[in-house]
C-alpha cells in the first residue's frame, strides 16, 4: 500500500505516525500464523489481541458465519429476537461457572464492563437500596475504554485525557509486588493482605451501605500480567459477602481457557455475582461480548417491574445478539468442547511455564510472571524512556517473524490454545535473542 492509502484511518491505541512510516500489515491468517503483505508467516504469540483462542481461520466458525449471513443478515434485539440469540445464550450459560446462568449480550468487552456496572447499581435500586451507587475498581485495572470502564479502570494513560464521568469511584491498590514475588510461577505467595484493604480502607472510608460493587480482573492482563496472590480473590469474595457488595469479575481476557480452566472463576474457585466476557467468545471472528449474572440479580429486575409490558432493564445496543455474532459464538463454544482446548491449555501450561522462565537471567529481565498460557516478562526501563525498551522488543520480534504484545516495558505472551511445544520454544527463544540484541 502507498502512504496515501493509509492516511484516512486514525488507528486505535497506535503511534500512528511511526506506524504509517513503516506499516505492519496482516493480510491473512491460519492456525498459529498470520501472513503479512510480503507473504511472510508470523507466529501469533498473542492470540491476535487475547481473543483468537482456538487459532485462526477455523472452518467450523467460518462456515457458521457464512451460513448465518446467507439466511438472516440482521434482527433487532429490542422487543424482537431470533433463534440463534437464544441458542447462543443457552450455550454460554451451559459453559459458565455454576450459578451464573442469565446472559445479556453486548458487542465488546468495553460494553460488557459498562453494562455490568449499570446492572450492579440498578440492582440495588430495584431492591430498594438506592444509596448503593459507589463502584470500586483497582489500580492498573483495565475495563475497556467507555466512560464507566475508564472510571473504574486504573491505567493513568487511559484516564488523563478524559474528564472521567463517574464521581462515585475509588480504587484498591494492585497486588503486584516484585520485591517479594519476583519470578513467581503461578499465583504469587505474598500479598493476600492487599485484599484486606477493601475492608480496612475502602469500606471504612465510604461506608459499606453506599458501595454497589467491586470490579476486578482475576488476572490483570492489559497492564502487564499481574496475578492475584494466593487466597486474594477468595478474601475479596468474603469481604463483599460480609457487606452486601456485588463482586464483578472482568473475564474478557481470562475467559475461555486462557488460564487452563474455562474461566478464571473456576481456576481460583471463586464465583462472582457478575461476570463479563468477550474476545474468546467468538474466537475474535465477530465482535461480541456478554454479561453473566446470578439468577437472583436477574429476578430482582423482573420482580420490581410493574406490569408485564414494562421494560425491566432499559439498556442495550443495536447489535446486541447480532445473528452473525451468535452463529460465531455457538460454533466457537462447540469447537472448544469438541477439541478439548481448555484441557489442552492446561496440559501445555507446564511447557509454557518452563519456556517463559528460561528467560530469567536474560538482559534487562527483572521479573517473569505466568499462569496457564499467559506470561509477562517485565524489563528494566531505560532511564527517562519508560516503555521504549518494550516497544523495541515488540518491533524486533516482528522482524523475526514472531508477534508479541508490549504494555510499557512488559512483554506479554498469550498464544492460541492450539500452540505446540516447538512453537512455544520458538516464541520465547525469539524474545531471548532480541533481548541480547537491543540496548
Amino acid at each position: 500500500m502507498k502512504p496515501a492509502d493509509l492516511d484516512a484511518l486514525w488507528m486505535p491505541f497506535t503511534s500512528n505516525r511511526h506506524y504509517k512510516a513503516s506499516p505492519r500489515l496482516l493480510c491473512a491468517a491460519d492456525g498459529m500464523y498470520y501472513t503479512d503483505d510480503s507473504g511472510r508467516k508470523v507466529l501469533d504469540g498473542t492470540s491476535g489481541l487475547w481473543c483468537v483462542n482456538a487459532g485462526h481461520n477455523r472452518r467450523p466458525i467460518v462456515e457458521a458465519i457464512q451460513r448465518a449471513a446467507a439466511v438472516l443478515d440482521y434482527a433487532p434485539p429490542f422487543q424482537m429476537g431470533h433463534p440463534q440469540m437464544f441458542e447462543a445464550a443457552t450455550a454460554l450459560a451451559g459453559m459458565a461457572p455454576a450459578g451464573l446462568d442469565k446472559v445479556f449480550f453486548v458487542n465488546s468487552g468495553s460494553e460488557a464492563a459498562d453494562t455490568a456496572l449499570k446492572i450492579a447499581q440498578a440492582y440495588h435500586r430495584v431492591r430498594g437500596d438506592a444509596a448503593r451507587v459507589k463502584l470500586i475498581g483497582r489500580e492498573r485495572g483495565y475495563h475497556g475504554v467507555n466512560y464507566g470502564g475508564v472510571a473504574v479502570g486504573g491505567i493513568a494513560g487511559n484516564r488523563k485525557h478524559f474528564p472521567v464521568g463517574l464521581a462515585a469511584v475509588d480504587h484498591l491498590r494492585h497486588p503486584l509486588d516484585i520485591d517479594r514475588n519476583a519470578f513467581s510461577r503461578g499465583e504469587p505467595a505474598f500479598g493476600i493482605e492487599l485484599a484486606d484493604e477493601l475492608e480496612s480502607r475502602i469500606v471504612t472510608l465510604h461506608d459499606p451501605s453506599t458501595i454497589a460493587a467491586v470490579i476486578v480482573e482475576p488476572m490483570q492482563g492489559s497492564t502487564g500480567v499481574i496475578l492475584p496472590p494466593k487466597g486474594y480473590l477468595k478474601r475479596l469474595r468474603e469481604i463483599c459477602d460480609k457487606y452486601g457488595i456485588l463482586l464483578i469479575f472482568d473475564e474478557v481476557i481470562t475467559g475461555f481457557g486462557r488460564l487452563g480452566a474455562p474461566w478464571a472463576s473456576q481456576r481460583f474457585d471463586v464465583v462472582p455475582d457478575i461476570l463479563t466476557c468477550a474476545k474468546g467468545l467468538t474466537n475474535g471472528a465477530v465482535p461480541m461480548g456478554a454479561v453473566l449474572v446470578k439468577p437472583a440479580i436477574h429476578d430482582a429486575f423482573m420482580a420490581a417491574a410493574v406490569g408485564e409490558r414494562a421494560i425491566e432493564f432499559p439498556h442495550g445496543y443495536t447489535y446486541s445478539g447480532h445473528p452473525l455474532a451468535c452463529a460465531a459464538a455457538i460454533a466457537t463454544l462447540k469447537l472448544y468442547r469438541d477439541e478439548q482446548l481448555f484441557e489442552r491449555s492446561a496440559g501445555m501450561a507446564p511447557v509454557f511455564e518452563e519456556a517463559a522462565h528460561s528467560l530469567r537471567g536474560a538482559p534487562f529481565v527483572k521479573d517473569i510472571r505466568n499462569l496457564g498460557l499467559v506470561a509477562g516478562i517485565e524489563l528494566e526501563s531505560r532511564p527517562g524512556e519508560p516503555g521504549a525498551r518494550g516497544y523495541d522488543v515488540f518491533l524486533k520480534c516482528w522482524e523475526k517473524g514472531v508477534m508479541v504484545r508490549f504494555t510499557g516495558d512488559v512483554i506479554a505472551c498469550s498464544p492460541p490454545l492450539i500452540i505446540d511445544s516447538a512453537e512455544i520454544g520458538r516464541l520465547f527463544a525469539t524474545i531471548g535473542d532480541v533481548l541480547r540484541e537491543i540496548n
